[in-house]
């Protein structure tokens, strides 16, 4: 059971499937139908339709619920959905607006989960056609078939069919038309989309009236041209004529005969022709009208000697109704020449050649006129005197340009110009060699004119002005002159002029100005100016000049004149760091470098210019640039500290490894009296009276007496103490003195007088004392040496440095005691001063006394 459960729902489809497979999937099923209110609808409109399931027609659907649904395309669309009568199942659908201009209305039925297209109903929707327009018709008189041409409207989106008719003209009181109005005869139908089709000649009646329309028709409705009432042959497009000859009239020097012949199928019809020429440098045709076909013949004055003209004729009926017929092939004609007339416009320069005496002069002129060429101009020559019958005047150039470099003898004001061609020469133009010393003019400006010329303004100057000298020069980084870029205006009293030779856009021209007057040439003023400008052709690049820590100095080559293509209004500095802090600064054109102030040290920075026009700007390449981390100044300092810090640093190193070098001279060793040898040596005739049995060392030396001095006259030998039986032993502070020489002996001082006046007593001490053992005896010999703490001097004296010997280079107030003199061997055998020595001695050569 099971088994058989599961396989209903399978029969249950395949059953539907057969039920609603004879009418197709693309087609009206048996069982069902779909209608729609209209299969052609306007666009916009709305649209209504119907399925209907006739459920008895469709067995397995009998006991079965029906769903119907709809499909618009591939888009589901709502319907309502009522049981009908006898069993049937009926779907309406209601589209309030359809906006396709074609789609495909499907109706599904679901019906136990299985879903199937049983009906459908193709809709279409469009416009009207549109009102054909500019009918047009022309007759050909090779075949006399009519063709006529028209405009579509707008596009109906629906199949539309296009018709030429045309019948008799129901304005007339007779017709040869075999049809009448309301039987129109269709002419011809274009094929495919064309919008022209030709009427054979047995649907026309020639030289009678004609009713021609174009008809459009669709499924919603029919359109009409505007009616065309003509006689076929009105419209009759004629075979152009053919030129025979063309020549001058020799009495009328400007005037010239043409002869033609009409075609063959207009030789019967009354002609009106058209004759055009232009010269070969022109663009525009010149037209003569009024000409009849039938005469053959015409002249026309008028014409520019020595001049190729181009002529070309058309005709047409005398109607005036018809076309006019194509232009016959062109012919060819040059007029007879004569010689130039006219004056020629010139300019020069001049200026004194050396020590010679000569004057060269530069003469440009303009090429004459057309009007006064008078043909093609063979050459042009310059005398130095007007022409004379019977007498040429001698020739300073003859060229075929259009300027002439030549001397002539200083002092020359005039030379004469002429042109030449095959018919003779021109009268001589007067060229007056002015100085350049007159009034310039007041003011002179410059505006494009277009993208090939330029309007040239000024103000004219108080004195009266014959003419002006425009001059005008492309500027370029490599030198170079234009000789043909000038133009003379002879009226005076004009303040504007336009300049059309040689312009081209993105190109810098300075233009001169100069004044003519009767006796003199003005000073020339000048101005720039271009036609065009626009964004220069490339930024200049930048250079780094120098950097530091907070500025940087950048420099870069101006815009060659040729690639700036305008005037350059400023450069643009931007800069930007890391943190893509961006800054810019505006740069004067004149200036080709620029400070950048306030960076960040150790910073990367990337710069570029940008170089701008009034038309726009042009980027340059970017400069990547660090900062220092210290400036210049900086740096000097700091290496100058690390120089000398190095210096110092070997200082110190010598002072170390010459310590005692140094040492000497920056602390001498000075003796000290307390520790040295002296106080242990014993003068040698104390030596005996000292000697202990097997001491071979000195002793100590023996004080015999004590004496108190009185500051007194110095000289004065003092008062000896009772000599003892033996020599007592030396003690420090002694007066020493020699055994029986009393002489020798200084006199006792008197008493020191303090600060207060008092009398103070100063002690010494007599000193008695033998030489070294073994050494040769000697007469003793007087120290002196104050126990005192007063100063031995009689005025106050300021205190010695610790390595000088004052007292040996001050001079004695009074000489020396005894014989007056100052022996040598005071010092010499005074052994303490003598210690106390360091160098020098050499210079002590004077004492001084106690």
């Amino acid at each position: 059971m099971a088994r058989r459960g599961a396989g209903t729902p399978f029969l249950l489809r395949l059953s539907l499937l057969l039920l609603l497979h004879p009418g197709g999937e693309w087609g009206t099923l048996g069982c069902a139908s779909v209608a729609v209110g209209s299969p052609i609808v306007p666009l916009g409109s709305a649209v209504t339709a119907s399925c209907t399931i006739q459920s008895e027609l469709c067995r397995g659907l009998e006991r079965g619920k029906v769903r119907i649904t709809w499909m618009l395309d591939n888009e589901p669309v709502a319907g309502s959905q009522r049981r009908g009568p006898g069993g049937t199942e009926v779907s309406n659908l209601t589209l309030p607006q359809f906006n396709r201009t074609q789609a495909k209305l499907w109706c599904w039925v679901e019906w136990n989960g299985t879903k199937q297209r049983v009906g459908m109903a193709e809709i279409r929707a469009g416009y009207p056609p549109a009102k054909p327009f500019n009918l047009s018709c022309v007759l050909t008189l090779s075949d006399y078939g009519l063709t006529c041409q028209w405009q579509q409207g707008a596009d109906s989106h629906l199949p539309t069919s296009v018709a030429l008719k045309c019948a008799r003209d129901p304005r007339a009181h007779s017709s040869r038309c075999h049809r009448s109005r309301a039987q129109a005869v269709t002419g011809c139908t274009p094929q495919g989309d064309r919008s022209h089709c030709t009427v054979p000649r047995r649907l026309l009646q020639l030289y009678r009236q004609m009713e021609i329309w174009v008809s459009a028709t669709n499924a919603l409705g029919t359109a009409e041209s505007e009616h065309l009432y003509i006689d076929p042959m009105d419209v009759a497009k004629l075979d152009p004529p053919a030129l025979q000859s063309i020549q001058s009239i020799p009495f009328q020097t400007d005037c010239i005969a043409l002869a033609w012949e009409v075609a063959r199928s207009n030789a019967y019809m009354e002609l009106q022709c058209e004759l055009r020429y232009r010269a070969a440098e022109d663009s525009a045709w010149a037209l003569v009208t009024g000409i009849v076909g039938q005469a053959g013949t015409t002249q026309h004055c008028g014409f520019l000697f020595g001049m190729r003209y181009h002529f070309q004729m058309r005709c047409r009926r005398s109607s005036a109704r018809g076309y006019w017929s194509e232009w016959s092939p062109g012919r060819n004609y040059t007029t007879h020449e004569k010689a130039p007339t006219g004056k020629l416009d010139a300019w020069w320069s001049t200026r004194l050649a050396g020590a010679g005496g000569r004057l060269e002069v530069q003469l440009r002129w303009k090429a004459p006129r057309r009007r006064e060429a008078n043909g093609r101009v063979l050459g042009y020559r310059v005398t130095l005197s007007p022409r004379r019958r019977g007498r040429d005047p001698p020739t300073v150039c003859n060229t075929t340009h259009t300027q002439c470099n030549f001397s002539v003898p200083a002092g020359t004001r005039r030379v004469y110009l002429s042109a030449y061609n095959a018919a003779g020469e021109s009268a001589a133009t007067e060229v007056v060699l002015l100085e350049r010393k007159g009034q310039p003019l007041a003011r002179l400006w410059a505006v494009p004119g277009g993208e090939r010329s330029l309007w040239v303004h000024w103000e004219a100057p108080p004195a009266l002005v014959a003419a002006y000298i425009l001059e005008w020069q492309w500027v370029s980084s490599e030198p170079g002159h234009c000789s043909a870029c000038w133009q003379m205006e002879r009226d005076g009293a004009t303040t504007t002029a336009l300049i059309q030779d040689g312009i081209e856009p993105f190109q810098q021209y300075n233009i001169s100005v100069y004044p003519l007057y009767k006796d003199a040439i003005g000073v020339p003023v000048h101005t720039a100016a271009y036609s065009k400008q626009k964004a220069p052709s490339y930024a200049p690049k930048l250079h780094l000049k120098s950097i530091s820590k907070s500025d940087a100095e950048l420099c870069w080559d101006p815009v060659p004149v040729e690639m700036q293509n305008g005037f350059i209004t400023s450069y643009t500095i931007f800069w930007a760091n890391s943190t893509a802090e961006v800054s810019s600064a505006t740069v004067n054109p004149s200036l080709s470098s620029f400070v950048i102030r306030e960076l960040k040290p150790l910073t990367l920075y990337k710069v570029h210019i940008m170089a701008s026009t009034v038309a726009g700007g042009t980027n340059g390449t970017s400069l990547t640039l660090v900062t220092m981390v210290l400036d210049d100044i900086e740096i000097q300092f700091l290496f100058l500290t690390l120089v000398l810090i190095f210096v110092l640093l070997i200082l110190l190193l010598i002072c170390f490894q010459k310590n005692g070098r140094v040492k000497q001279q920056f602390w001498p060793n000075v003796p000290d009296p307390a520790n040295s040898s002296l106080g242990k040596w014993v003068p040698p005739f104390l030596q005996e009276h000292l000697q202990v049995p097997g001491a071979r060392e000195p002793g100590l030396a023996t004080i015999s007496t004590v004496t108190v001095l009185e500051k007194a006259t110095w000289g004065k030998e003092p008062t000896a103490e009772p000599a003892s039986p033996f020599p007592a032993m030396p003690q420090p502070y002694v007066q020493q003195e020699g055994l029986g020489r009393p002489g020798r002996g200084w006199a006792a001082a008197e008493p020191h007088r303090g600060p207060g006046g008092s009398r103070e007593t100063v002690q010494y001490a007599r000193v008695v004392g033998d030489g070294y053992k073994g050494q040769q005896h000697t007469p003793p010999r007087l120290y002196l040496r104050s126990s005192s703490s007063q100063p031995l001097l009689p005025e106050p004296s300021p205190s010695p440095k610790p390595y000088q010997n004052l007292w040996f280079h001050r001079a004695a107030p009074h000489g020396c005691p005894g014989d007056g003199g100052c022996p040598e061997e005071l010092l010499a055998t005074f052994p303490l001063l003598q210690g106390l020595r360091i160098s020098g001695a050499e210079e002590l050569q004077d004492c001084r006394t106690f």
